[in-house]
């Protein structure tokens, strides 16, 4: 196995280029653990942590927040978590202190693991990959972004260069059930985000189909119910309906952390717990 260790972008997307078949690590908690337990070797890795500019974050013209592949989600939590709440939230869930030093969302992205923390509030929130090689840059809508069971849209010359993230403009809440309270991967997870400013709803679903996903239904039916002008609370008819909808988006599997319908069953109080949560809050910014 041959280790690259390119000291900049140009020479990572070179490197990239000529051998598309190297795996890229960046803090490697998922790589390192593949390969420690035998599961595969890459022909090559290829490690990022050298490149010092996919460590910064920064604000776009367009108001979103730039994070770079290189932001740990230490820093994440810590710089950007009044502005991206959701993600700050599944961010405080991933592994332990040492593991959110070196783990990264861009990191997440590449694995592509159904059960990755960070992928259900990307989802509610309609965050954009960007992705890049010595053709160019592409910017991947994360709906686009998982195309089945650890696999993503990226070509295989090209590498994340970060992820273009909304700044909340409402309230937002990450939930998620696991065989333990910490260190653990999801049995199944949640994200919802509101967005007042466009009255629209936000939702993002882990661990509980082939790929990370939304529940398009259930968020234009709470869009419409919900009392945006008034903030009247919301009924329990609303609520459980919601509910239903995200459980009727989810295509989970029997195996060894959950079954099926355990799964369906949590998500549909998951989706109302952190309706309940977030409109609680969205009342009180009055």
């Amino acid at each position: 196995m041959d280790f690259l260790r390119p000291a900049t972008w140009a020479e990572a997307l070179a490197l990239k280029a000529e051998r598309p078949e190297a795996t890229p690590i960046q803090g490697g908690t998922d790589v390192m653990v593949e390969i420690n337990l035998d599961k595969g070797r890459p022909a090559a890795l290829l490690d990022l942590n050298p490149v010092a500019e996919l460590r910064d974050w920064s604000v776009g013209d367009d108001g979103r927040l730039r994070v770079g592949a290189g932001v740990s989600y230490t820093r994440l939590i810590e710089e950007l978590g009044d502005r991206l709440p959701g993600l700050a939230q599944a961010s405080r869930t991933v592994g332990s202190p040492q593991i959110r030093n070196r783990g990264t969302v861009a990191g997440n992205l590449g694995a592509a693991s159904p059960a990755g923390d960070s992928h259900p509030p990307l989802l509610a929130t309609g965050a954009v990959v960007e992705a890049a090689s010595v053709r160019g840059v592409r910017m991947i809508p994360i709906g686009e972004f998982y195309t089945g069971v650890k696999r993503n849209a990226l070509e295989p010359d090209e590498l994340i260069r970060a992820v273009r993230v909304p700044p909340a403009d409402g309230p937002q809440y990450f939930s998620k059930i696991g065989t333990r309270n910490a260190m653990v991967i999801a049995v199944c997870s949640f994200s919802l985000a509101l967005h007042p400013s466009r009255r629209a709803v936000g939702t993002g679903i882990g661990s509980a189909a082939p790929t990370p996903r939304r529940a398009p239904e259930a968020e234009e039916f709470l869009a419409g119910e919900l009392d945006w002008d008034g903030r009247a609370p919301v009924s329990e008819d609303t609520a459980r309906r919601f509910g239903e909808l995200v459980a009727r988006a989810a295509a989970p599997i029997d195996d060894v952390r959950g079954t099926r319908d355990y799964r369906v069953h949590a998500l549909a109080v998951m989706a109302r717990r952190t309706l309940g949560w977030a409109w609680r809050d969205y009342g009180r910014a009055i």
